[in-house]
């Protein structure tokens, strides 16, 4: 004989604690909050994505052409530019890396007054994409520097041979040739603004990581818990393949 099993209305009201009265409310229930945090997740990570990567490719193309053995010093005789340049080049590096050694959650907290006043508040998904962006911008200039470097240093020399402008190097040489390398970094940037958002939902962000706060620590809910951790697993995975596929379509080897 098989052991009497419990309803899915008696599941549902396990789970919820007994707040659902049937199985049909819970999922009603799951299903409000978890969409709207996805949604407000998504909404974050993605301006958040989309201001860092352009910043940070900016960012990150000056550090790679202003490094000694970079563009301009292989195009600029005048020394006096040639200074100038280097001493570009150790500023944005040192403010960079300064960026990056801050904790996240510290810059949020220093960055609460500049969303206010950007975007006249400092809670919410809007507020939020503030520090996250600020957060994303030095890690997207180094992966940026990183990608310019892989390149052959033939296929610049050869543009330097040719008369190509160093604007012409990088629009039509450095950024179409490491176009691989630049979305591999780029997935990587949104996965690790997944992680940020959720982060920032815990002091008023917004998000899944404040459904995980709000419904799931403080009413003691594991099964909010479960939910929004296979939810944050599920929008890496799809990023994660998306990006793959776009950097092998790009990779022209």
């Amino acid at each position: 004989m098989l052991p009497n099993l419990p309803s899915w209305d008696e599941l549902a009201q396990s789970w919820s604690g007994g707040a659902s009265s049937s199985f049909e409310a819970y999922v009603q229930h799951i299903w409000r909050i978890m969409s709207r945090g996805t949604i407000e997740t998504v909404y974050m990570v993605g301006w958040a994505s989309l201001f860092a990567i352009l910043v940070g490719i900016i960012f990150g193309t000056i550090l790679y052409i202003t490094k000694p053995g970079g563009i301009y010093s292989l195009t600029v005789v005048n020394p006096i530019i040639g200074t100038a340049i280097n001493i570009v080049h150790r500023i944005l590096g040192t403010i960079i890396n300064v960026g990056r050694s801050i904790p996240f959650v510290v810059l949020i907290m220093l960055v609460f007054p500049l969303s206010r006043i950007i975007v006249g508040s400092s809670v919410g998904s809007t507020a939020a994409i503030v520090p996250l962006t600020i957060a994303a911008i030095p890690f997207m200039s180094r992966i940026v520097e990183s990608a310019l470097g892989e390149l052959d240093k033939g296929i610049i020399e050869a543009a330097i041979a040719a008369g190509a402008t160093p604007l012409q190097i990088i629009f039509r040489v450095l950024l179409p040739e490491s176009a691989p390398g630049l979305v591999s970094g780029f997935t990587l940037l949104i996965i690790n603004l997944i992680t940020f958002s959720a982060m920032a939902g815990l002091v008023g962000g917004g998000g899944l990581g404040q459904v995980a706060q709000s419904y799931g620590l403080f009413r003691h809910r594991q099964d909010i818990m479960i939910y929004t951790v296979i939810v944050m697993v599920l929008l890496v995975q799809i990023i994660q393949a998306l990006g793959q596929f776009i950097s092998r379509r790009l990779d022209k080897r």
